[in-house]
């Protein structure tokens, strides 16, 4: 038999869930989160954002293989299939297409 303590904690990180998944949001765009980490997937030709890890993450604009973005208020451009450091955010552009681009952000140090 589990211990009503133990069930309670057994409980606590379904009960947390939601509250990770509020602390992102995003306009034209696809986030997908851990703890330290989030992909982003921006729509282009849109105005496209993101709220996560605490901070507003923004395509500003893609020239070529050079994305550039708005890392809670730095621009970086950074080149697909490389990275660059923002704010104490490691970003990588994973990739770019017609239709969008995906960009991995995790806290400094990795995620």
């Amino acid at each position: 038999m589990i211990s009503p303590v133990r069930r309670k904690l057994a409980l606590l990180p379904l009960l947390l869930l939601p509250l990770g998944a509020a602390a992102c949001s995003s306009e034209n765009a696809e986030t997908d989160c851990t703890i330290n980490a989030c992909t982003v997937t921006f729509n282009r030709g849109v105005d496209a954002r993101a709220s996560i890890l605490g901070v507003e993450a923004e395509l500003v604009s893609v020239q070529g293989q050079n994305v550039t973005m708005r890392i809670a208020g730095q621009q970086i451009t950074v080149p697909v299939g490389e990275g660059e450091q923002a704010e104490g955010f490691d970003i990588s552009v994973q990739s770019v297409t017609k239709d969008n681009v995906v960009v991995k952000i995790s806290n400094g140090g990795g995620g």
